[in-house]
């Protein structure tokens, strides 16, 4: 079939849009958006993420204020209508790579908005991720991160936010490929020989997209069990990338190494503040601290983990409607680490993946004592005149098992 997008002349297949180079039910494509406030200590995020091959696509709508986490999930049918829309929500890209407006108007549930996000520097490609296990090839995906700012306002319950670009800032990724496994589509481990033990394994990962003054910046850091930054055989791969922008039409400075000085709450894995030594290109350093500012919000309400639904799907999984699925609930994440149960798959679901199986996948402690890994942050900038820039970020920050650097068993 044809869509919009088969007007321009921009196929990379002998196929039209709509059909795409891979049957694997985890190649997929979406989304995700950022706008916050560390002041006000509120984090909205938003996105949606297409599964061509389920002929599904799911979005959420999230608002994360000092703890307490409220989250839209909505799903439809793809191929019937090949757009960025799934009934209230959207995504439009009034200038593509710079400009988008994201809404989610008026509905049943108690969040809506309508927000213009901007980019203030140029989107930063990602090295290429590539994993393989057992010759098979598990990631294959680009993607790119950029910093932004938003206009617009929030309405959540009775308050409503006037978003404006003087304080309040933004972040987005876009990614397309094979990632990851999307169970519980696809996946038949158990009929499968064990998936290979890595040489070495990453123990930690460190993302960060944050706007400071006239700077702006993203990188981010994976390292092994040892603190090793060396190339991984997993679904992030690079060990260290990123650059700093002074603005829109400015060089971006590129980064060569980075260390760290990470503090945890005692006796956690939850961040608290971070010191890190940037050197780029030049040799020259620049130093970011980075202070924690709310409780770090959690990924698993967004609908990507399975029992994030209340059917105990995600937003890759039919929910009952080709049309529009919609649904929402309410959490209070303000006490951390805290305990968390997926929602249960229906009965005629089949089996649904444990919580031990989620804490493994996103470094997120024991399945009773749960934390988030996506954290609202102050920054200050310190650059290499030793000019200070103070601002703002989102920091995504997770130890897997043992890191040594940190006496993480």
């Amino acid at each position: 079939m044809l869509s919009k997008y088969d007007e321009f002349p921009v196929h990379q297949t002998a196929h039209p849009f709509s059909q795409i180079p891979s049957t694997d039910y985890s190649w997929d494509e979406g989304y995700y958006f950022g706008v916050f406030n560390a002041d006000k200590q509120v984090f909205l995020l938003t996105g949606l993420r297409i599964n061509p091959n389920a002929d599904m696509v799911g979005g959420y709508a999230v608002i994360n204020v000092a703890g307490r986490q409220y989250s839209v999930r909505l799903s439809r049918c793809w191929r019937q209508q090949i757009d960025t829309v799934i009934g209230p929500l959207s995504i439009e890209f009034v200038e593509p790579l710079k400009v988008i407006r994201l809404r989610l108007e008026a509905n049943d549930s108690a969040l809506s908005f309508d927000l213009t996000w901007t980019g203030i520097a140029p989107a930063t490609l990602e090295a290429h991720h590539h994993a393989q296990t057992r010759g098979r090839v598990t990631t294959d995906q680009t993607r790119y991160s950029q910093p932004g700012e938003a206009s617009g306002f929030i309405q959540f319950e009775d308050e409503r936010y006037e978003v404006e670009p003087q304080s309040w800032a933004g972040n987005r990724d876009h990614s397309w490929g094979l990632y990851a496994d999307r169970k519980p589509l696809g996946g038949f481990d158990a009929w499968l020989p064990p998936k290979a033990v890595p040489e070495i394994r990453r123990a930690m990962r460190f993302w960060i997209v944050f706007k400071t003054g006239s700077w702006s910046g993203f990188y981010h850091i994976h390292e092994s069990e040892n603190g090793e930054q060396v190339r991984m055989n997993d679904v992030f791969g690079a060990p260290f990338e990123g650059s700093l922008c002074p603005g829109w039409d400015q060089t971006p400075v590129k980064l060569a190494s980075a260390s760290h000085a990470l503090r945890f709450r005692p006796s956690t894995r939850i961040l608290e503040s971070a010191t890190l030594d940037l050197r780029d290109e030049q040799g020259r350093l620049w130093v970011q601290h980075v202070e924690v500012a709310s409780p770090p919000w959690v990924p698993q309400t967004m609908g990507y983990t399975p029992g994030s639904w209340k059917d105990g799907g995600t937003l890759h999984t039919y929910h009952g409607s080709e049309e529009l699925a919609i649904e929402w609930d309410d959490f209070d994440f303000s006490r951390q680490p805290f305990d968390y149960t997926p929602y249960p798959p229906e009965a005629n679901k089949g089996a649904s993946v444990s919580n031990q199986e989620i804490s493994a996948a996103f470094g997120l402690g024991t399945a009773s004592q749960m934390q988030g890994v996506e954290y609202l942050v102050h920054t200050r900038l310190i650059d290499p005149d030793g000019n200070v820039h103070e601002g703002q970020g989102h920091l995504e920050c997770f130890i897997n098992g043992r890191f040594t650097p940190y006496g993480f068993e």
